[in-house]
């Protein structure tokens, strides 16, 4: 068996990667906002409010994203909400890799020393300016590891956007394994795709975890 490349894969191929890509970062966006709010909530929010946050992240996490893209794309109609391919895409993703973003981010948080609280609370700083100005910006910095293998499995993940009739690269490779009767040599371009973008991405965020790293605050990595 030979490997059969054809160039005129590529413009197909690369239109559907650019949606794949699309999906995934405004999902990631999503997912930052509101695994945010949904970490300050279970970390400092009172009972009425924490418990509905922790019930939100592990429903996400413990089902499955292919459900969860269904639910949203052929569940929605049947209550009279109709979404596109995109747009339910968008909200399912979103919607998951917020809950996990805000394991993420409570961890981080948590992680920070409690008598740097102590000390800013007995300088006279609020809670909200607290978390502002001191927990905040470490946190951010002490989440970057396990946020950068979210950030990865959403790209990967994004692969089962095909599944409703979104013409990301799945769904523009399945066009052409279809029309040219060769699935192998297609979906190995489709692999090569996906680990060139993963690694790209890992060197990135190397790159501005080292550039961001305090002394003292922990070592790049150790705490992946």
């Amino acid at each position: 068996m030979t490997f059969k490349f054809k160039w005129e894969w590529l413009p197909q191929l690369v239109r559907g990667l650019g949606l794949s890509l699309e999906v995934t970062a405004i999902c990631v966006l999503i997912g930052i906002a509101l695994g945010l709010l949904l970490a300050f909530g279970r970390l400092y929010g009172r009972r009425w409010l924490s418990w509905p946050c922790r019930i939100y992240i592990e429903f996400f996490r413990a089902t499955p994203l292919l459900v969860q893209l269904l639910m949203v794309y052929y569940g929605f109609p049947s209550w009279g909400i109709s979404l596109s391919p995109f747009v339910s895409g968008i909200l399912a993703f979103g919607l998951n890799t917020a809950a996990y973003q805000a394991e993420y981010f409570r961890g981080a948080i948590q992680a920070v020393r409690p008598g740097q609280t102590l000390a800013a609370r007995s300088l006279g700083m609020t809670l909200p300016q607290t978390v502002r100005y001191v927990i905040l910006p470490q946190a951010v910095r002490l989440v970057i590891p396990p946020w950068s293998n979210e950030l990865i499995l959403m790209l990967k993940y994004s692969s089962i956007l095909y599944m409703v009739t979104l013409p990301d690269i799945m769904g523009e490779a399945k066009k052409l394994a279809a029309k040219h009767f060769n699935s192998f040599d297609v979906y190995v371009v489709v692999a090569l795709f996906y680990l060139a973008l993963v690694l790209v991405v890992t060197l990135g965020l190397r790159a501005v975890e080292k550039r961001l790293h305090i002394p003292g605050l922990g070592a790049p990595g150790e705490h992946r």
